[in-house]
């Protein structure tokens, strides 16, 4: 069958193009979202972790002083 001359398989793979096209971006998204939330909690982490060393330096300068 063909559609203005075109086979219709040749519609298809184009069609195929722009979907696969369109999950690859949708996955690009996610993967980004996934990696920020990461980078999001880690950082809480570090931060969390400088502020007990801190109270900890701050508590023995205190004792000592």
């Amino acid at each position: 069958m063909m559609i203005f001359g075109i086979p219709v398989w040749v519609y298809f793979c184009i069609v195929f193009i722009f979907v696969s096209g369109f999950m690859a971006f949708r996955a690009m998204r996610a993967e980004q979202k996934v990696e920020q939330q990461f980078i999001e909690r880690e950082g809480r982490v570090y931060l969390k972790r400088m502020y007990e060393e801190k109270e900890k330096r701050n508590k023995g300068a205190r004792d000592v002083g």
